[in-house]
């Protein structure tokens, strides 16, 4: 257990210390999010298991706060709705339940941020199209070498990991960052 626990231990150090090192992206993705919210726009957050409870964690810090009392930020998860996601699901496919709803919710001006480990959820890349497609900015938090959604999200943050665990703790810290840095800049 105790070589586990180390084992375990020292990959997310050696992540932590990467995420250091790609402090420009989540610069950029800062930039993003502040840019928005002073536009008075919106951001939607999705993905899948583990990164959607990330989309609801990072939107719940958004609406309600996270370290200082302010006013809220317009932020929602596609990810809560279990009818909207099961009526999708039943009526045209899963892989429409984030495309459906950005389409819905989405416009002009508002940012996108869809969260996948491995960077091939179809559902979540379909989500970033569409918000494209209806020009929104996109921002792709995911892992290993980046999958099909680097491809199509106007940025990427790449943890490079196969570990799912390693990248979802990685993405709730960039997640944390970002909401430090709005409300340092928004208070």
């Amino acid at each position: 257990m105790k070589e586990l626990i180390k084992r375990v231990v020292e990959e997310s150090i050696k992540l932590r210390k990467w995420l250091w090192e790609e402090s420009q992206t989540i610069i950029k993705i800062s930039q993003e999010v502040l840019k928005t919210l002073q536009e008075g726009r919106k951001i939607l957050l999705f993905g899948n298991g583990g990164s959607a409870a990330d989309a609801q964690h990072i939107a719940a810090e958004m609406v309600g706060k996270f370290k200082c009392e302010r006013n809220p930020f317009p932020a929602l998860a596609l990810t809560t709705n279990t009818s909207i996601l099961t009526s999708i699901s039943n009526d045209y496919s899963f892989e429409e339940v984030f495309a459906r709803q950005v389409t819905a919710v989405g416009e002009s001006g508002d940012l996108c941020i869809g969260i996948t480990t491995s960077g091939n959820s179809e559902n979540v890349i379909r989500g970033i199209l569409k918000a494209k497609e209806l020009g929104m900015k996109t921002i792709a938090l995911t892992g290993r070498d980046g999958g099909k959604i680097k491809e199509v999200a106007d940025i990427s943050l790449i943890v490079p990991s196969f570990d799912t665990a390693r990248i979802q703790e990685v993405h709730i810290t960039v997640g944390h960052i970002i909401c430090e840095i709005v409300e340092e800049n928004l208070k």
